[in-house]
């Protein structure tokens, strides 16, 4: 028994000196050409209402329950969601937090199931010319535990910005192509 006590506390110690040493902050962005005029970009992506035509993750997702709160496009805004994936249920919330009106759109994310965590999504978009606008998006947040520690064996990073090319590719697409 005294054996089992000593690897027990063992492994809980490694794992704690892991979670302290392996670096939990992220912040990755991906940009996009697209030939619209900026106004018409930046109303798109400022529509929490849209979300669920461009973001990744409600593709592969069954029983999507959408709820929209507050003025669309504005500040306080907000979009609740809960839907099943494969092997588990999602909840969560989004709101808009910051906007500088055709420029910039600032949001939180908040997840609720499967286990609960927060980040922070920024968008901008600068006018190339009169039909063509560059698209910003980026994700920014901490990896908590165990989150923290799986992320050095998982990529969650890489996926994250596979994530971010494939929500990138479906503005352009939806835009250039109504």
């Amino acid at each position: 028994m005294t054996l089992f006590f000593y690897i027990l506390i063992g492994c809980i110690t490694f794992v704690a000196f892991l979670h302290t040493w392996v670096k939990k902050e992220f912040d990755r962005s991906r940009t996009v050409l697209i030939n619209k005029p900026k106004a018409e970009v930046y109303g798109y992506i400022r529509q929490l209402q849209l979300q669920p035509n461009w973001l990744p993750w409600f593709e592969s997702r069954t029983g999507v329950i959408l709820k929209f709160k507050g003025e669309e496009g504005k500040e306080g805004a907000t979009l609740y969601w809960r839907m099943q994936h494969k092997y588990f249920e999602e909840e969560g919330i989004e709101r808009i937090t910051k906007i500088k009106p055709g420029m910039v759109l600032e949001t939180q994310f908040f997840f609720l199931k499967p286990h609960k965590t927060y980040f922070e999504s920024y968008m901008a978009v600068k006018e190339l010319d009169d039909e063509r606008t560059k698209l910003l998006w980026g994700i920014r947040g901490t990896h908590r535990f165990p989150a923290s520690v799986l992320s050095m064996f998982f990529d969650f990073n890489g996926r994250l910005e596979q994530n971010i090319e494939e929500g990138l590719e479906n503005i352009k697409f939806n835009l250039e192509n109504r």
